[in-house]
């Protein structure tokens, strides 16, 4: 079921928010960097409830889907893009405080989003992305890129991985982090983005945990290993 109006309220740096889509699926977020057919359908696939960030709608409608809801200060749609979908899903939010991307994903209440056509293109968009990741950090989000997933490790995480799957850690604040089944492991170790990194690191178990002392911790896997994510992601909650 997919609601498409205003269901709750809530507070975020003091301004009131209203959540836009509330669904008991899981969401794919478009954006409006370049996303290839095979990543897209795959998301669709696993979350089916489209919501377009921006110019994320520019894309669906020139691959023939409609969203759900388009969400964001609207000023990436060109005049045929607005015209082709109902007045009733778009959603303008013109504070510019936030990217697109925030202003899209702290509007949705779902199990999971899969955040796709979020990479690869401007640097400065990507780590906006990744920033707003650890702002909402209790919320199970997936970056979806052609090569690469990207979320926040929760308090608790075990990932059922094949032998030798890359496993990086990147850390975007201070963080501790007791894991099992890595190759080199992480125990005692203080990471920061000014001090140690994870990045290459490998499943040397088939399964993987980790328990990071604060949500701040980007793990980064595979893109093959999208499924294997999100039953760690879902099957912790």
């Amino acid at each position: 079921m997919v609601r498409l109006w205003l269901v709750s309220k809530y507070t975020i740096n003091g301004a009131m928010v209203s959540h836009i889509v509330q669904t008991l699926d899981k969401v794919t977020l478009l954006g409006a960097s370049s996303v290839s057919d095979v990543v897209l359908q795959e998301s669709l696939r696993l979350a089916p409830v489209l919501v377009a960030a921006d110019g994320g709608a520019s894309t669906a409608i020139k691959r023939g889907l409609m969203p759900q809801a388009v969400i964001g200060d609207l000023d990436s749609l060109d005049d045929q893009t607005q015209a082709a979908i109902p007045a009733e899903r778009l959603y303008r939010i013109s504070e510019q405080d936030s990217t697109d991307f925030e202003k899209a994903l702290s509007r949705i209440a779902a199990p999971l989003v899969l955040a796709v056509g979020f990479t690869g293109q401007r640097l400065d968009h990507e780590l906006a992305v990744y920033a707003s990741l650890v702002r909402y950090g209790e919320r199970p989000v997936i970056v979806v890129g052609d090569e690469d997933i990207c979320f926040v490790a929760p308090h608790a995480l075990s990932l059922i991985l094949p032998l030798g799957t890359r496993v990086s850690l990147f850390p975007m604040n201070e963080v501790t982090c007791a894991s099992t089944g890595l190759r080199w492991s992480t125990e005692g170790l203080v990471f920061a983005p000014w001090g140690r990194v994870g990045t290459s690191n490998e499943a040397a178990a088939d399964l993987v945990t980790l328990a990071p002392s604060a949500p701040c911790l980007l793990v980064i896997l595979p893109r093959t290993q999208l499924t294997a994510a999100i039953d760690a992601l879902l099957g912790g909650l």
